[in-house]
């Protein structure tokens, strides 16, 4: 027994010795690295961090970023890409160690990472212990993960404050609740700067060559005046940047004699973001009327389902396609109005029947736009997509969008009395200058 017990001990140093060594180590590599950069927030976290990065490394910062998003990605200082492998596929918060010690090896100036922690505690966990960071991004405020932080848009604010670095700095991007984040920067000694995403010209967005928002791009160049950086050259870096693969895109496919515009919009999951992301494509002229919405619905996600039904009735769509399961729960959440125009193709997907299912006008061209959550019949949906021939995006916008959209969705007024910048905290922040280009190694 004495034995037994003594060797436990002994394995019980030796393993508090070693976690101990392994911390230090830690550390170590990240006061290696000047800037540390979290990115967090419930829409856009991936395409900010791409987007802080390349503005970032367009001033000649050695730059290394991570994303967690639609697929996670290493981003080395000169903009190539690598997986970020998953043992089991399984994400656990544990792996941004691993980039640290990767991004050391680089001995950049930055470091910008995505946030891939839902659980209020374990987003403190990856501030306070994992990376530290020096500035902090937390985008927006959305309807989502209310079971782990929310149940309230209140309580996902506060939980998302916890990312905030004491006596550091965050930005968002946040309108409703910034009043919350106020508060809380304050509790933390953080100082908080709102940007305003009309501070961002039509001129700009347009530049770049797929659809960007002009909330994440306005944080991006909030970031890079933090650190010194003028506009124009951020904007060249982010434009050179790559864009997320999860980046909202239109793509036309010939399905017979059918033309269909394709808008994955799985991505923005919850209402809000659906809305604005259909608005954004129908300003554009990418997507306009006969409008097919899709609809994917999951059997753990009832409530999102039923959110997903009640949004047609604020885009009147000329069909509402039901696929996935559980597909009654979104149903009966469509208006009354709208009753008549939902197809219920429930279960195992029948591509055949959705794509039939479809109303097109009299030249034969369609828009079907795909939301709700991506996984389950939403993946074998996207994968029957693009096995159809696909038509060049020239070929789209003289077919299908050759004049702007005759009946455009209601679009929200945009605030424009808001300066392009608002910091509040205890103090204004500190000089953050950026780094002479390829400082000495």
């Amino acid at each position: 027994m004495t034995y037994l017990l003594t060797f436990y001990a002994l394995g019980c140093a030796i393993a508090l010795i070693a976690g101990l060594v392994e911390q230090r180590r830690h550390h170590r590599q990240l006061q290696s690295i000047p800037r540390r950069i979290v990115v967090n927030g419930i829409r856009g976290k991936s395409s900010i961090t791409r987007l802080c990065a390349g503005a970032l490394r367009g001033a000649g910062v050695v730059t290394v970023a991570k994303t967690t998003g639609t697929a996670a990605r290493f981003i080395t200082p000169d903009g190539e890409e690598e997986p970020v492998y998953r043992k089991f596929g399984i994400a656990n918060i544990v792996e941004q160690i691993g980039v640290v010690r990767r991004a050391a090896a680089c001995r950049p100036d930055a470091l910008v990472i995505e946030c891939m922690a839902v659980q209020p505690d374990l987003q403190e966990v990856n501030e306070r212990k994992l990376i530290q960071s020096t500035i902090c991004v937390i985008s927006n405020v959305r309807e989502d993960h209310l079971t782990e932080m929310g149940p309230t848009l209140d309580d996902v604010a506060r939980s998302l404050s916890r990312s905030m670095p004491t006596g550091g700095i965050c930005v968002t991007a946040e309108q409703d609740r910034v009043h919350i984040l106020r508060s809380e920067a304050a509790r933390r000694g953080t100082t908080l700067i709102q940007v305003d995403p009309e501070s961002v010209t039509e001129d700009e967005i347009r530049r770049f060559p797929y659809i960007a928002f002009k909330e994440n791009v306005a944080i991006a160049l909030a970031l890079a005046e933090l650190v010194g950086i003028d506009r124009a050259t951020a904007l060249s870096g982010m434009l050179a940047a790559r864009p997320d693969p999860g980046t909202l895109a239109v793509d036309t496919y010939r399905a017979g004699n059918r033309r269909i515009a394709f808008a994955n919009i799985f991505a923005a999951n919850d209402p809000a973001s659906t809305f604005m992301n259909i608005n954004l494509l129908t300003e554009r002229g990418l997507i306009r009327p006969p409008l097919n919405v899709v609809i994917n619905c999951r059997p753990d996600r009832i409530d999102r389902n039923g959110q997903m039904g009640e949004l047609t009735g604020r885009l009147t769509p000329q069909r509402i396609i039901l696929i996935g399961e559980q597909t009654r729960s979104a149903k009966v959440a469509v208006p009354a109005q709208l009753a008549d125009r939902v197809i219920d193709l429930g279960g195992p997907l029948d591509f055949t029947a959705l794509i039939d299912a479809a109303v097109i006008d009299t030249n034969g061209d369609a828009a079907m736009l795909a939301i709700g959550n991506i996984h389950g019949q939403g993946e074998v949906l996207l994968e029957r997509m693009h096995s159809l021939p696909s038509l060049p995006t020239a070929a789209v916008r003289t077919t299908q969008h050759r004049d702007p959209p005759t009946d455009p969705l209601p679009i929200v007024p945009a605030q424009r009395d808001r300066p392009s910048v608002r910091v509040s905290g205890h103090d204004q922040p500190r000089s953050l200058s950026a780094p002479t280009p390829g400082r000495p190694r």
